[in-house]
C-alpha cells in the first residue's frame, strides 16, 4: 500500500499563503506545537482534502475554512486552532474594513500520495469564490463521485472514515451503547447502505404473504358456498309443493269460522232490536225527573259561586287589613329610635358646647400672651433708643489706632486666657441650645399631658353614659321579652285548637273527596268489570284480573301488595297469546281504554333473586298472596322480584347497604325502585277501590264540614295576634340592635379611654425622664457661665491696666463700656430682638391651632343641631302617617264585618240548594234501575255482536295480512279499515250520546265485502265454532254433543295445517339458491386468478428480500468476524508490559444469536491485566481509552487505509499508557501502515521517526510549519 508524502495548504484556516507539511518516507510522524498554534488545523486540512464534510471540521460553511486575517489580528487562537474575538477590535472599524477587503476568497489543500508502483498522485480540493468545493486529481477537475471512487481504490473510505480519528472520538467510542457499536461496524462493513432497501423489501414481503393467505382463505370459502347452494336448490322444489297444500287447508278453516261468525251476528242483532223498543218507553217516563235535577244543580252552582265570590272578597279585605297592621309596626320603633337619638345628640351637644367654651378661653389666653410679648418688645426698643442717645460719642482715627495698639498689648499679656474664654463661650452656647431644646420638650410634653387629661375626662364621662344607656335598654328588652312570651303562649293554645278543628275538617273533606272519587271509581270499575265479563264470555281462555285472582294472606299486606303489583293489578290473565291478541283487537274495535294481557303459554318469568331470602322482616311479594296453581306463572310475572318489607329501614338496608337490585315495598306503601329512587307512601286503600258512600252519609259530612268551618271562623284571628307578636318581635330586634350598638359604642369609648390613658402614662414617663436631664444641663450651664465670668474678670483686669489712660481720656469707665458702645451693644440688641420674634412665632402658631380647633368644634355643634332638626321632622311625619293608616284600617274593618254577615246569608241559601239537589238525585236514581237492567241485556247482546264482528274483522285482516285468498262474491279485503284508523279514535270518549248505535253500525258494517261460502261443505256449515256461546241472554247455547263435534272438526282442520307447517319448517329451503349459485361460480373464477397473482407476487418479494438480507449479512458478518478476531490481539499488544507480558483480554459479543446480527446490539468487554471482569462504564478513564483505542485499531485493520491520522488520542492517558501506545505504533508502523499523530505528550512524539512543528508567526498572523527527521539522531 502507498503512503502520504506531503500535504500542501493555501489560505486554509490559520495558514496564510502556501505551506507544506512534509512527511517524506517516515511511517511515524508526530505533529506538535503549542496550544493555539494551529496544529489541529492540519488535521482539518487532511480531513478536508480527503472529502470530509465541513460540519465535521468545526465550521458551518466552507467559506469559514478560508484564511481571515482580520479575525486573526483581533482574535486569539484557542487550543483547537479556532479563533475567538478580542474586545480591542471594537475601536478599529476602519482598519477592520480594509483588512476584510484584503482577505483571500479562495483556499485549497493538496495531498501528495505515492502508490505501490511508486507513482505520485495529487489529490486537491479547493474552495471557490462562491463557497463551493472543486475537486482535482493530478490537476484534472473531476466530480465528487469520481474523487470518492479514486480514494476508494486506495482503500480510503470517506463514509467509514477509516483513515482518521478526531479529537474526542476515543471518549465517544468508549461510552457508546451496544446499538451504537453495531451501527459503527455496519458503517465500516458497508452493510448500512442496504438498511433502507432491506426494510422496504421486508415490508413488501410481509404484505405479499398476507395477501396470498387472504386470497387462499377466500377461495376455500367460495368452494364451500357452491356446495351449500346446490343442496338448497333441491329443497326449494319440495318446499313449494307443500306450501300450496297448506294454503288450501288455511282457506277452508277461515271460511268455516267466517260462516259461523256471520250467523251469530244476525241472530243477536234481531234480539237487540226487540229490547230497544222496550227501552224507549222507559226513557220517556224518566225525562221529567232529569229536568228537575238539572234545574236544582243550576241553582246550587249559582249559590256556590256567590259564596265563593264573597269569601274571596273577605280574604282580600283581611289581607289588606293585615298589610296595614304590618305597616304600623315599624312606625313606633322609628319614633322611639329617633327620639332616643335626639336625646343622645342633645346630651352630646351640651358636652361639646362646654368644650367650645374651654377652647375659647384658651384662645383668649394665648391672644393676651401675644399682646404681652408685643408690649415688652416695644418697651425694650424704647429703652434701646434712650441708651443710644445717652451714649452717642464720636471716635477719631487716632483713637482707633491707639485702641488697636493697646488691644495688641492685651492679647500678648492675656492671649492664653482669651483662647480659653472663646472655647468656654462656645461650650456655653452649646449648653444653652441643649437646655432650650430640653425646655421646649418639657413644655410640649406638659401641654400634651394637660390635653390628654382633658380628653381622658371627657371620654370617661361618655363611657359612663353609654354604660348607663346599655343597662336601660337591657331592662327594656327583658320587659318586652316577657310580654312577647305571654302572647306566644296564648297564640300556641289558639293554634292548637285551630289545628284540631282543621284536622277534623280535613278528614271530613277527605271523606267527601273519597265519596266523589268513589262515584267516579265505581263507574270506571264497573265498565272494566263488565268488559272483563264480556271477554270471559266471548273468549274461553280469559281467566280474569290479577287483583281478582290473588288475595293477600294477611290484612297487613293489603297496601303493600297493591303497590307492589302496580299497573299489573288490573292486568288480565289469558291462556294463550292468541287469546290475548284477539282480546286486544276486540278492545280496539270497541274503542275501549287499553288493557294489559298476560298469556300463560309464553310469558317469561325471570328467576327470583335468592339474596333476598333469609333477611329478617322481608319476604318476596309472591309469598304474601294466595292464588290458584293454574295462574302461578302470571302471578309470578306480576310480582317479579319485588319484596315486601315490614319497615322502611329494612327496605333501605336491602337496597342501599346490601345493594340488592330489587323493588322494595313497605307495609305503609313506601317504594324503593331498582334504580335507587324512593317514592311513597299512601294511606290504606281497599284493593277493590274506595268504599261507596250513600247519599245520607254525604249530607251528614257536608253539615259537619259547615259546623267545623263556623268554629274555626269564631276563633281569634291568627293573623291579628301574629301582627302584635311581629310588632313586639320587631321592637325586640330594634332594641337588641340598639343594645349592640350602645355596647359597641361603650367598647369604643373604653378603648379610646384606655388608649388615652396609655398615651398620658407615656407622656408622664417621658416628662419624668426629661426633667432630670433638664436640671443636670441647667447646672452644667450655670457652672460654665461662672467659669466664663471668671475668665472675663481676669481679662478685664488686664484690660483695665492697659486701657486706663485711654478710657480716662475718652471719658469711659472702662474699655468694655467703650466696646459695648461701639459693637457689642448692637449684637446684644439683635439677640434680644430675635428672642422676642421666636416667642411671638411660637404663640402665634399655638393661637392658629387653637382657633382651628375652636372652628371645628363650632362646625360639629352645627352638624349635631341640624341632625336634631331633621330627626324631629321625621318624628312628626311618622306620627302623621301612622294616624292615616289607623283611620283606613277602621274603615276596612267595618266593611269586613258587613261582608261576613252577607256570607252567612249566602251559606244558608247554599245549604238549602244542596238539600234540593240531593232529593232530586235520589228520586232519579230510584227511577233509573229498570232502565239499567234493560240496558245491561242490550249491552250483553251488543257485546256478542261486537265480539263476532271483531273476530270476523280480525280474521279478514289476518287473511289480508297473510295474503290468504278467501273467495269473495264482491269487494276486496283492501276495503277493510286499518288498525291505525281505529287507534286514532279517543278510547276514553265512552259517554257521548248515540255512540252505542254508532258502535253497532261499525260492528255490522261489512265494508262492501261479501264472502262466497259455496266452497264450504254442508257438514262444516252445520257445525258451529267449538265451545262458544254465540247468542247471549236470548241467543243460542250449543249443546255438549255439538261442542264435542265442533272441537273434533276444528282439531282436524288445525292438525292438518300443523302437520303441513311442521313439514315446511323442517325443509327450511333457500328460495334464491339457484340465483346465488350462479353468482358464486362467477366469483370463484375471479378469485382463482387473484390467488395465482398473489402467489407469484409473494414469491418474488420473498426472493428479493432474501437476496438483500444475505448481502447485508455477509458484509456485516465478514467485518464482525475479522474485528472479533483482531480485538484480542490488539488489546494484548496495547496492554502488554514487562510486569504483565500476557497483557489484558478483550472480546466482542452479540446480544442475540440470530441470522440478523445487525439488528442486535454488540457488547464490548475489556479486562485489563490482573483485573476481574467489569462492565465498560466501571473502568477507569485510562482503561476506557486503551480499550477504545484497541477497538479503533482492530476496526482499522479490517479495511486498512495506507495511513492513519490520530488527533490527540493520548490526552487522557498517563505516561505508562502513552508509552504503550508509542510502542504499538512503532511496532506496526511501516510499509502499508503510516501513522500521523497530533500530540502534546513528550513520551509519544519523542520516539517518532519525524516531527512536524507548528507555530504562529505573529508578524504575518499565520501558522507556520517546521520539519525534523529524528532518525538522524537515533
Amino acid at each position: 500500500m502507498g503512503k502520504l508524502i506531503r500535504l500542501e495548504l493555501f489560505n486554509f484556516k490559520s495558514y496564510k499563503g502556501h505551506h507544506t507539511l512534509l512527511f517524506g518516507d517516515s511511517y511515524f510522524t508526530s505533529i506538535i506545537g503549542p496550544n493555539g498554534s494551529g496544529k489541529s488545523n492540519s488535521m482539518d486540512a487532511i480531513s478536508f482534502v480527503l472529502g470530509i464534510k465541513s460540519s465535521h471540521l468545526r465550521s458551518a460553511h466552507l467559506k469559514d475554512l478560508v484564511y481571515r486575517g482580520r479575525v486573526l489580528k483581533t482574535s486569539k487562537i484557542n487550543d483547537d486552532g479556532s479563533a475567538e474575538a478580542n474586545g480591542d477590535a471594537n475601536g478599529l472599524p476602519d482598519t477592520d474594513d480594509k483588512a476584510s477587503r484584503g482577505d483571500p476568497k479562495t483556499a485549497w489543500v493538496m495531498a501528495v500520495y505515492e502508490d505501490d508502483a511508486g507513482e505520485e498522485q495529487k489529490w486537491k480540493r479547493a474552495i471557490t469564490n462562491q463557497g463551493a468545493s472543486e475537486y482535482r486529481i493530478n490537476d484534472r477537475v473531476v466530480t465528487a463521485q469520481q474523487y470518492n471512487e479514486a480514494l476508494e481504490t486506495e482503500n480510503i473510505l470517506i463514509k467509514a472514515r477509516n483513515f482518521l480519528v478526531f479529537q474526542g472520538d476515543v471518549e465517544a467510542i468508549a461510552s457508546q451503547s451496544p446499538q451504537d457499536l453495531t451501527r459503527l461496524i455496519e458503517q465500516i462493513s458497508g452493510s448500512l447502505e442496504y438498511k433502507t432497501e432491506y426494510e422496504k423489501l421486508q415490508i413488501e414481503a410481509e404484505q405479499a404473504a398476507d395477501n396470498q393467505n387472504f386470497q387462499l382463505h377466500r377461495r376455500r370459502g367460495i368452494n364451500s358456498e357452491i356446495k351449500q347452494y346446490r343442496e338448497q336448490k333441491k329443497e326449494a322444489d319440495s318446499f313449494q309443493r307443500k306450501t300450496d297444500e297448506k294454503d288450501a287447508a288455511i282457506i277452508t278453516q277461515c271460511l268455516w269460522k267466517l260462516y259461523h261468525f256471520q250467523r251469530a251476528m244476525d241472530e243477536s242483532s234481531a234480539a237487540i232490536q226487540d229490547h230497544q223498543e222496550d227501552l224507549k218507553e222507559l226513557r220517556r217516563n224518566i225525562e221529567s225527573y232529569e229536568l228537575r235535577l238539572d234545574a236544582a244543580r243550576k241553582e246550587q252552582n249559582a249559590a256556590g259561586r256567590v259564596v265563593a265570590r264573597t269569601e274571596k272578597e273577605i280574604k282580600l279585605k283581611e289581607r289588606n287589613i293585615e298589610d296595614r297592621e304590618n305597616a304600623l309596626v315599624p312606625f313606633d320603633e322609628k319614633v322611639h329610635e329617633s327620639s332616643q337619638h335626639v336625646d343622645r345628640l342633645q346630651s352630646q351637644s351640651q358636652k361639646v358646647s362646654k368644650e367650645l367654651d374651654d377652647q375659647a378661653n384658651i384662645v383668649q389666653k394665648v391672644q393676651k400672651d401675644i399682646e404681652s410679648v408685643g408690649k415688652a418688645q416695644e418697651v425694650f426698643e424704647k429703652d434701646i433708643k434712650e441708651q443710644m442717645k445717652k451714649q452717642g460719642r464720636d471716635i477719631s482715627d487716632a483713637d482707633r489706632r491707639e485702641y488697636n495698639l493697646l488691644r495688641a498689648q492685651v492679647m500678648s499679656r492675656a492671649g492664653a486666657n482669651q483662647a480659653k474664654l472663646e472655647n468656654l463661650e462656645r461650650q456655653r452656647k452649646a449648653d444653652e441650645v441643649t437646655v432650650n431644646n430640653l425646655k421646649g420638650k418639657v413644655d410640649s410634653i406638659s401641654a400634651a399631658i394637660e390635653k390628654c387629661e382633658a380628653e381622658l375626662a371627657s371620654t370617661g364621662e361618655r363611657r359612663s353614659a353609654a354604660d348607663a344607656a346599655a343597662k336601660d335598654i337591657a331592662s327594656e328588652i327583658a320587659g318586652k321579652k316577657k310580654e312577647f312570651n305571654q302572647l306566644q303562649s296564648e297564640r300556641v293554645r289558639t293554634n292548637q285548637k285551630r289545628t284540631e278543628l282543621e284536622e277534623k275538617l280535613e278528614d271530613v273533606a277527605r271523606k267527601l273527596r273519597e265519596a266523589d272519587d268513589g262515584r267516579r271509581q265505581n263507574d270506571r270499575e264497573t265498565r272494566m268489570k263488565e268488559m272483563v265479563t264480556s271477554l270471559k264470555r266471548i273468549f274461553p281462555g280469559v281467566r280474569g284480573r290479577i287483583g281478582d285472582l290473588c288475595t293477600p294472606k294477611q290484612k297487613k299486606y293489603d297496601e303493600a301488595v297493591i303497590v307492589a303489583l302496580g299497573r299489573d293489578f288490573d292486568s288480565v290473565v289469558v291462556d294463550t297469546e292468541k287469546a290475548a291478541v284477539d282480546c286486544v283487537q276486540y278492545l280496539k274495535e270497541q274503542r275501549f281504554a287499553p288493557m294489559t294481557f298476560i298469556p300463560l303459554d309464553n310469558i317469561k318469568v325471570n328467576a327470583v333473586n335468592s339474596a333476598v331470602k333469609g333477611i329478617s322482616g322481608a319476604r318476596l311479594t309472591i309469598d304474601t298472596v294466595n292464588f290458584e296453581p293454574s295462574v302461578e306463572r302470571a302471578v309470578s310475572y306480576a310480582c317479579g322480584s319485588s319484596v315486601v318489607c315490614d319497615t322502611l329501614d329494612i327496605a333501605k338496608h336491602i337496597c342501599y347497604e346490601r345493594k340488592i337490585h330489587v323493588k322494595a315495598v313497605t307495609l305503609e306503601g313506601y317504594v324503593i325502585h331498582k334504580a335507587g329512587l324512593m317514592t311513597g307512601g299512601r294511606g290504606p286503600e281497599p284493593k277493590g277501590g274506595k268504599r261507596r258512600f250513600e247519599e245520607a252519609d254525604v249530607q251528614n259530612l257536608q253539615r259537619m264540614a259547615a259546623k267545623l268551618r263556623d268554629e274555626i271562623d269564631r276563633l281569634p284571628k291568627a293573623d291579628r295576634r301574629g301582627t302584635v307578636e311581629e310588632s313586639l318581635q320587631i321592637e325586640l330586634a330594634g332594641l337588641e340592635r340598639r343594645l349592640a350598638a350602645t355596647k359597641e359604642e361603650a367598647a369604643v369609648f373604653n378603648q379610646n379611654w384606655t388608649s388615652k390613658k396609655r398615651e398620658l402614662d407615656s407622656h408622664k414617663r417621658q416628662l419624668r425622664e426629661l426633667q432630670p436631664k433638664y436640671k443636670e444641663h441647667m447646672l452644667q450651664l450655670d457652672s460654665t457661665r461662672e467659669t466664663v465670668q471668671e475668665f472675663k474678670d481676669a481679662i478685664a483686669r488686664v484690660e483695665d491696666q492697659v486701657f486706663v489712660e485711654f478710657c480716662r481720656r475718652l471719658g469711659y469707665s472702662d474699655i468694655r463700656a467703650y466696646e459695648a458702645s461701639q459693637g457689642k451693644f448692637e449684637q446684644e440688641v439683635s439677640e434680644r430682638r430675635s428672642q422676642f420674634e421666636v416667642q411671638k412665632q411660637r404663640l402665634e402658631s399655638r393661637l392658629k391651632w387653637e382657633v382651628t380647633r375652636h372652628s371645628d368644634t363650632e362646625a360639629r355643634i352645627r352638624r349635631m343641631q341640624e341632625q336634631i332638626r331633621r330627626l324631629k321632622q321625621d318624628i312628626k311625619s311618622y306620627v302623621k302617617e301612622k294616624s292615616n293608616i289607623e283611620a283606613a284600617m277602621r274603615q276596612e274593618q267595618d266593611e269586613l264585618e258587613a261582608l261576613r254577615e252577607t256570607l252567612e246569608e249566602h251559606k244558608a241559601d247554599l245549604v238549602e240548594k244542596n238539600q234540593a239537589v240531593s232529593e232530586a238525585r235520589a228520586e232519579l236514581q230510584r227511577r233509573s234501575k229498570d232502565i239499567e237492567a234493560r240496558q245491561r241485556d242490550i249491552n250483553a247482546l251488543e257485546t256478542t255482536v261486537q265480539k263476532n264482528s271483531a273476530s270476523k274483522s280480525g280474521l279478514l285482516r289476518r287473511c289480508r295480512l297473510e295474503q290468504i285468498q278467501i273467495p269473495l262474491v264482491e269487494g276486496t279485503l283492501d276495503n277493510l279499515p286499518n288498525e291505525d284508523d281505529l287507534l286514532r279514535q279517543d278510547p276514553d270518549a265512552m259517554d257521548v250520546d248515540g255512540e252505542d248505535e254508532e258502535m253497532m253500525d261499525i260492528a255490522l258494517d261489512d265494508h262492501g265485502i261479501e264472502i262466497d261460502f259455496d266452497g264450504l261443505s254442508s257438514d262444516l256449515k252445520e257445525v258451529s265454532i267449538a265451545g262458544r256461546d254465540l247468542g247471549g241472554p236470548a241467543g243460542l247455547v250449543v249443546t255438549n254433543m255439538e261442542q264435542s263435534d265442533d272441537a273434533s272438526v276444528e282439531d282436524t282442520l288445525m292438525e292438518k295445517i300443523a302437520a303441513l307447517t311442521t313439514e315446511l319448517e323442517k325443509l327450511n329451503p333457500n328460495m334464491r339458491a339457484m340465483e346465488r349459485l350462479e353468482s358464486v361460480e362467477t366469483r370463484l373464477k375471479q378469485t382463482d386468478q387473484e390467488y395465482e397473482d398473489s402467489k407469484t407476487a409473494a414469491h418474488a418479494a420473498k426472493e428479493a428480500f432474501n437476496n438483500i438480507k444475505q448481502r447485508r449479512y455477509d458484509l456485516f458478518n465478514k467485518a464482525f468476524t475479522h474485528i472479533q478476531d483482531q480485538i484480542s490481539h490488539v488489546y494484548k499488544d496495547l496492554t502488554r508490559s514487562e510486569a504483565y507480558p500476557l497483557g489484558g483480554q478483550a472480546y466482542l459479543d452479540i446480544e442475540e444469536d440470530t441470522d440478523m446480527p445487525y439488528l442486535s446490539g454488540i457488547k464490548y468487554h475489556a479486562m485489563p491485566p490482573l483485573k476481574r471482569f467489569r462492565d465498560m462504564e466501571h473502568l477507569s478513564g485510562g482503561e476506557k481509552t486503551m480499550a477504545a483505542l484497541a477497538l479503533l485499531f482492530a476496526i482499522h485493520s479490517y479495511q486498512p487505509s495506507p495511513f492513519f491520522v490520530l488527533d490527540e488520542v493520548d490526552a487522557a492517558l498517563d505516561n505508562a499508557n502513552v508509552d504503550k501506545i508509542k510502542k504499538y505504533i512503532r511496532e506496526h508502523a511501516g510499509p502499508g501502515m503510516q501513522f500521523i499523530v497530533i500530540s502534546l505528550k513528550t513520551g509519544l512524539f519523542q520516539d517518532s521517526e519525524s516531527l512536524v512543528g507548528v507555530y504562529r508567526d505573529q508578524e504575518v498572523n499565520s501558522s507556520r510549519t517546521l520539519t525534523l527527521d529524528l532518525r538522524k539522531y537515533a
